[in-house]
């Protein structure tokens, strides 16, 4: 009987051990936050100044004054 019992134990650790270590270690690898890094917006550049100053060349070249006379308003009676 102790045979019987000696030879259904080594079978079942000889059975076992190898889906024991099927799977191999699990390594868990932390990743880091990823540093964010904003970007400079295109407009950098000054696009403000750029229309400040095409506004300012269009009210010296288009001028609110005229040399033309202007004609007097008719009066009704």
């Amino acid at each position: 009987m102790k045979s019987l019992l000696a030879s259904a134990l080594a079978l079942s650790v000889a059975f076992a051990a190898p889906a024991a270590f099927a799977g191999g270690p699990v390594v868990i690898e932390e990743e880091g936050n990823p540093e964010v890094i904003a970007e400079k917006p295109a407009s950098s550049i000054g696009l403000l100044p750029i229309l400040l100053g095409v506004v300012v060349l269009c009210a010296i070249a288009c001028g609110g004054n005229s040399d033309d006379p202007v004609a007097p308003p008719i009066e009704k009676l």
